[in-house]
């Protein structure tokens, strides 16, 4: 018996099709930009989760949290806290959608 090879971006958009699942996924994205850009700003400054949590006033299981992508309650204050506490400036902006294609 042969197996066919899917891949993982066929799968993908097949199920973008569905309103509900591209709701969630979408969601999800955004939810690991935003921990990968507070990863990313804590290395390079080169600070442990423990102090960075202490310059933003928290504990290190809330900067684990908001790091690992599975927080989606980000509040601009904490945005705001997190770029105070790091001497960086929070920037927020819109940009056009791009127009989904017809599948």
């Amino acid at each position: 018996m042969k197996t066919k090879v899917r891949y993982f971006e066929d799968r993908l958009k097949e199920d973008m099709r569905d309103p509900e699942f591209r709701k969630h996924y979408e969601r999800e994205r955004k939810a690991l930009a935003i921990a990968y850009e507070i990863a990313k700003l804590r290395h390079r400054l080169k600070l442990s989760q423990k102090e960075m949590a202490r310059r933003v006033g928290t504990t290190q299981q809330v900067i684990s949290r908001l790091e690992s992508g599975a927080y989606t309650g980000y509040t601009i204050k904490t945005l705001e806290r997190i770029a105070k506490a790091t001497n960086t400036e929070l920037a927020i902006g819109f940009r056009p959608v791009r127009q989904k294609q017809a599948v």
